[in-house]
């Protein structure tokens, strides 16, 4: 099995349309042997939208997890030092977080498992799904390009003529973009 033995991490944010795509992604790696632990920032669970209510995405990340859902960065913190993760994949990755881990901010279990990881020499691999991407926040989108240790989940335009600020990466690719960074390298092309 191809991810047999690896510790995955997944952070999940609120970008909730996109939610479904990337848990079907997570669970083929799961399904291929990789062990899941599951990290949400918090506005998942307090927010009912039209994708799915709080509690069923509670459960879903725990499923998929084993049980392994972390919800508070106490529990995220260990992921540095004590049990440390193979790769932490953020995906969807909104606008708010991806602006927050550009700068360095570790508000969320998501973006202190991701700050643990980094801070092992270990691969972060980022899964863009917001509204703004070549918007305001094309800043911290370059600046997370360059960051060592960062990856990418190839993305697109969406929807250019309607939402033409807007970039979401693809799910489908994620288990190969997973094995791309593992070995230290951005899977190509990065724009499909």
């Amino acid at each position: 099995m191809k991810y047999s033995g690896l510790k995955i991490g997944w952070g999940v944010t609120g970008s909730y349309c996109s939610l479904t795509p990337f848990l079907d992604a997570i669970k083929k790696i799961k399904d291929e042997g990789a062990e899941i632990h599951a990290f949400a920032s918090p506005i998942l669970f307090n927010t009912n939208t039209r994708f799915g209510l709080g509690d069923l995405w509670r459960e879903k990340l725990k499923e998929i997890s084993n049980g392994n859902l972390i919800t508070n960065i106490s529990g995220a913190e260990p992921y540095g030092p004590k049990t440390p993760l193979d790769i932490m994949v953020i995906a969807p990755l909104t606008g708010s977080s991806m602006a927050k881990l550009a700068s360095g901010v570790t508000d969320t279990p998501v973006l202190m498992a991701a700050k643990a990881t980094l801070r092992n020499d270990k691969p972060v691999l980022l899964g863009i799904s917001t509204n703004d991407a070549l918007g305001i926040n094309a800043e911290n989108l370059g600046k997370l390009l360059r960051t060592k240790g960062i990856y990418f989940i190839p993305f697109n335009q969406d929807d250019p003529l309607n939402k033409p600020r807007s970039l979401v990466a693809k799910a489908s690719l994620l288990a190969d973009a997973v094995l791309e960074a593992l070995k230290g390298r951005q899977i190509q092309p990065l724009i499909y």
